[in-house]
């Protein structure tokens, strides 16, 4: 985030916070919420009672927190909408993929002797686009140079010789719009998560045939094991990041039989990536199309050390955990019925794809799909970060472990000892009373926390309320 400027009405909105007399508890409050940048404010009471006796041992109640309400952070994913929380879930998504790969989290280290490879199944091409290209040597090639290239039907000549920037606003652009497969484009993400359930059956089914074994014997002397994530290319289109291991029936406790090495992993890689499709459903003027990944597929073996390491690997999945479509210029937020598509702050390209989404989505045809309700997201409906049952931990027993810590280091109100723990019950009652930051409330959690400014525009559903 670039460097802010505190403007004379930012400091006069972060005296007045500073200046409440419960300013300790209201920092206290906002330490807790880690800086998130968009609490839940919550109102309600908890009551402790003896189900033995039915006496009231103990009550809660938001009325003697600061503005009678408890913050709680919002646990987004998104770094677009809470940089705070973001993190916490890239953090947690690097324990879960290192785990993985050279144990901890209740996985063995032995499992770090398991035959891994990162692999990344991209989408096929829907038109050429602005495209920034690096030489291994460092040096910036030309984006699509063409020497006495035609024009197309729409009288663009597709031709580039830029050497584009990193922020280049071109990057992803179509060379000619009017050429561009947008239809193909967003069915695609619809279709991405079954193409890599089609991917992972193939998978299988390959090594199974190259040992010579039967899908029950296969089951019985191999596990193949996985975490991936999914990534938004500039033009819109997602792609796969992913992390396969081979393991013995038990899973990461037991090696994988010897004959299961990283080039025959690398050898079913290839064939499933090139074995599978998925067709789309056909509607009116609309032919059923064959989707497949496209033909950059690259498959590199995951190490202790070398070129490509276990720690590396986990931060480049983690890093794109908490990124959406963001990188096309879409919203990241669903698109609501009073939204008016021409006005809201995207870029051609992206308005396009949601257009797109919004045509098909309103055909029978296409209703399974989902395309009216994941528009913002450009199709793409499946989980950003997926694993297999037994690759490693999950990110709930991550989470439970944060929050045993929390309640060990701030116990909260304790029984008598007179009193049998197991015969209290906590009864709460809540309800939703806000959600959001002022912009001086913001500052100050900010400073609190050590946590990114927000942009000065920034507008929340607490300030307008």
């Amino acid at each position: 985030m670039p460097h802010q400027v505190l403007t004379p009405q930012d400091a006069r909105l972060m005296a007045k916070i500073i200046d409440r007399p419960d300013f300790e508890r209201w920092a206290a409050r906002a330490r807790s919420t880690g800086g998130c940048a968009q609490p839940v404010f919550l109102t309600g009471t908890v009551k402790h009672v003896h189900t033995g006796t039915g006496e009231l041992l103990h009550t809660y109640s938001t009325d003697t927190e600061p503005d009678g309400a408890l913050p709680v952070a919002c646990k987004t994913r998104r770094a677009s909408r809470c940089p705070a929380c973001a993190e916490i879930y890239r953090a947690d998504t690097y324990q879960l993929i290192r785990a993985g790969l050279a144990g901890g989290k209740g996985i063995p280290e032995t499992v770090s002797a398991h035959p891994a490879a990162f692999v990344t199944l991209t989408a096929p091409s829907f038109g050429p686009v602005h495209a920034r290209r690096v030489r291994n040597g460092g040096r910036v090639e030309r984006c699509h140079p063409r020497r006495n290239a035609a024009p197309c039907p729409h009288g663009v000549v597709a031709s580039c010789g830029v050497r584009h920037s990193e922020d280049d606003p071109r990057l992803g652009e179509p060379l000619c719009s009017d050429c561009y497969d947008y239809a193909g484009s967003v069915l695609f993400n619809a279709l991405a998560p079954e193409l890599w359930r089609r991917f992972t059956l193939a998978l299988r089914r390959y090594l199974a045939k190259s040992a010579g074994l039967t899908q029950k014997e296969f089951r019985e002397t191999l596990a193949v094991s996985f975490a991936k994530v999914a990534e938004y290319q500039r033009r819109g289109v997602v792609h796969f990041h992913a992390v396969i291991r081979f393991d013995g029936p038990g899973g990461p406790t037991a090696p994988p039989p010897g004959w299961a090495t990283v080039r025959l992993l690398e050898d079913a890689v290839w064939h499933a990536a090139g074995a599978v499709s998925v067709t789309t459903p056909a509607a009116p003027g609309i032919p059923a199309r064959s989707l497949t990944w496209g033909p950059q597929v690259d498959i590199r073996a995951i190490t202790s050390s070398g070129a490509l390491t276990q720690q590396a690997v986990a931060g480049y999945i983690a890093k794109y955990a908490t990124k959406a479509a963001e990188c096309v210029g879409t919203l990241d937020r669903r698109l609501d019925p009073a939204d008016d598509l021409a006005k809201l702050p995207i870029t051609p390209h992206a308005r396009r794809l949601i257009s797109q989404c919004l045509t098909l989505g309103a055909l029978e045809e296409f209703a399974d799909l989902r395309l009216v309700q994941w528009a913002h997201m450009l199709g793409f409906r499946g989980h950003f970060s997926t694993k297999s049952r037994r690759y490693s931990t999950t990110l709930g027993a991550l989470r439970a472990a944060r929050i045993a810590y929390v309640r060990e280091q701030s116990p909260g109100w304790q029984p008598p000892d007179d009193q049998d723990p197991d015969l209290i019950l906590a009864i709460g009652e809540w309800r939703f009373a806000s959600q959001g930051l002022t912009r001086g409330e913001a500052l100050v959690t900010a400073a609190l926390t050590g946590r990114p400014l927000p942009p000065p525009a920034e507008v929340t559903a607490r300030s307008a309320a």
